[in-house]
């Protein structure tokens, strides 16, 4: 399922569609590899349990959508990109993207360098890409490029090759960045979403995270609210529940399923730019088959694929998406 319907029985996060982070991918720039795509969609289209759509609105105006960068290896954020997205004017809306380092990374807020601002969001065929200086931004519809057999997966991972994301959209935010601004080293990546612990803002609550495929809705069990409000750092502390949880799923020893528990843990995407991207070793490209090497970990080797491959309708430029279906 990646990592839609991240909240509680297969839900949104805080029962808002808008608020589900669902993927985060990166790869380098074809064609330019001194430049790298990164892309964190949010906003499934379609709900699965009752069947149908979600709000036409893209993001959440309330809400922060945030693209975080570990540069040294301990786990804790040391660039931000974060977006912001006006409320819907006749049904349009607007983004802002803002970049912060250093110290201020990894805290919540509304600040930071403003790399593009008022930008249209795109909900048409036509994508809307806006570019300055070496950077390359893009948030809209688009396709959903994950795919998997979710009903297979609900009905004891029996998969029959439906693909339920084939007709899908998803709300994505599209960044093309110097490697430069990654430094010279294998960088951890993760997303978040964030919404105002009150109503008259102040302080922010995270709603939603994560980085690799499919752990929160298989994974986190009975801790899924603590792990959704937790950070990379301190994911440690959930190497018990995932194990319980590969235990029960492939039948796992307890030893073995701690020491698998351990390799997912802390949940963030490796990526070094200066090599060709392939989950899970290096980052992750629009077709890599994410669920096919989760199921394998999950079942301990008793179900190695679903029978569903990548989407057809990518683009070979940016922002790489396919146009949405609706």
């Amino acid at each position: 399922m990646s990592h839609h319907y991240s909240g509680p029985n297969f839900g949104f996060p805080r029962g808002d569609a808008r608020l589900d982070f669902t993927d985060l991918y990166a790869f380098p720039k074809p064609g330019d590899a001194g430049k790298s795509i990164l892309i964190m969609n949010a906003h499934p289209s379609a709900v699965v349990n009752p069947p149908g759509p979600t709000t036409a609105e893209p993001f959440a105006p309330e809400a922060l959508y945030e693209l975080k960068i570990d540069t040294n290896g301990d786990a804790v954020t040391d660039i931000t990109y974060r977006a912001r997205f006006s409320s819907s004017k006749g049904g349009t809306q607007t983004a802002t993207l803002r970049r912060v380092e250093g110290a201020q990374a990894p805290a919540a807020g509304d600040d930071g360098q403003i790399i593009v601002e008022g930008v249209p969001v795109s909900t048409g065929r036509d994508a809307g890409v806006t570019q300055v200086g070496d950077y390359r931004f893009f948030a809209g519809w688009r396709s959903d490029p994950f795919f998997f057999d979710v009903a297979g997966a609900l009905n004891n991972l029996q998969f029959t090759g439906d693909d339920f994301f084939a007709d899908k959209d998803v709300c994505s935010i599209v960044l093309e960045v110097p490697n430069s601004i990654l430094g010279s080293k294998e960088v951890g990546l993760w997303a978040r979403t964030l919404i105002p612990a009150t109503g008259s803002g102040g302080d922010w609550v995270q709603a939603d995270r994560g980085a690799r495929p499919s752990q929160t809705p298989f994974l986190a069990g009975e801790q899924n609210a603590a792990y959704l409000a937790g950070e990379p750092v301190n994911d440690a502390r959930f190497v018990a529940v995932f194990a319980h949880a590969l235990e029960h799923a492939g039948g796992y020893k307890p030893e073995e399923a701690s020491r698998v528990a351990e390799t997912l843990l802390p949940d963030l995407l490796r990526y070094d730019p200066t090599r060709p991207a392939s989950f899970p070793e290096n980052g992750r490209t629009l077709t890599d088959d994410v669920s096919d090497a989760f199921l394998a970990i999950l079942t301990n080797g008793k179900v190695t694929e679903d029978k569903v491959g990548p989407h057809g309708d990518l683009l070979d430029e940016f922002p790489y998406l396919g146009p949405p279906h609706e």
